[in-house]
């Protein structure tokens, strides 16, 4: 079956890393898809336009509080054009699978609406799709205090069953991911 190649942006703040591994998955899947992908990491590229764009995705790595400020100000610089695009909104967060281990279902709909739903209404968006996947940690690449937070996040990650690799948590669940990019594809067709 033949699909119009739908341009796309994926654009993506990220403080350790883990968004920029989604982002890229997400790409990946979508140009399986026949899609055309263009990924960006908003701290060091400058987007000027988006206008060619179809599809506009947005990615965030949460740190304890919020979003970045580049994703974030992505959202403020297109807030307008972005009202009119088919546009989808994703954080990577490591909390997520330890709240879902936990069976801590408050938690995980407290983390939806602060960080997706609350946050896309201040620009009035109204995406396709949204998500929240898990990220990482990795105390190597903190700073002293993140380290010292890190720390007691990560004995909750051991208590519950998740084990790190060579000091690194990740939490991501690919084939979460590579199921959201697939639906993603149909709806943007839609």
């Amino acid at each position: 079956m033949w699909y119009l190649k739908l341009k796309t942006l994926i654009v993506y703040g990220t403080r350790y890393g883990a968004t920029a591994g989604t982002s890229e998955e997400i790409s990946k899947v979508l140009r399986e898809e026949g899609f055309e992908v263009k990924v960006v990491d908003a701290k060091k590229d400058k987007i000027r336009d988006i206008k060619e764009y179809e599809l506009i995705i947005i990615g965030n790595g949460m740190k304890f509080t919020g979003w970045t400020s580049e994703a974030k100000g992505f959202l403020r610089r297109f807030a307008k054009e972005l009202a009119s695009k088919k546009v989808a909104v994703f954080v990577s967060s490591a909390a997520q699978l330890l709240h879902e281990h936990k069976g801590e279902q408050e938690k995980l709909e407290e983390a939806w609406t602060k960080y997706l739903v609350e946050e896309i209404t201040k620009y009035e968006l109204n995406p396709i799709a949204m998500a929240i996947f898990g990220g990482w940690v990795n105390p190597e690449n903190m700073g002293w205090l993140d380290k010292r937070m890190a720390k007691f996040f990560i004995e909750e990650l051991e208590a519950v069953g998740i084990k790190g690799e060579n000091g690194i948590y990740d939490t991501r669940d690919w084939d979460a991911i590579r199921k959201w990019a697939k639906e993603l594809a149909q709806k943007a067709r839609a």
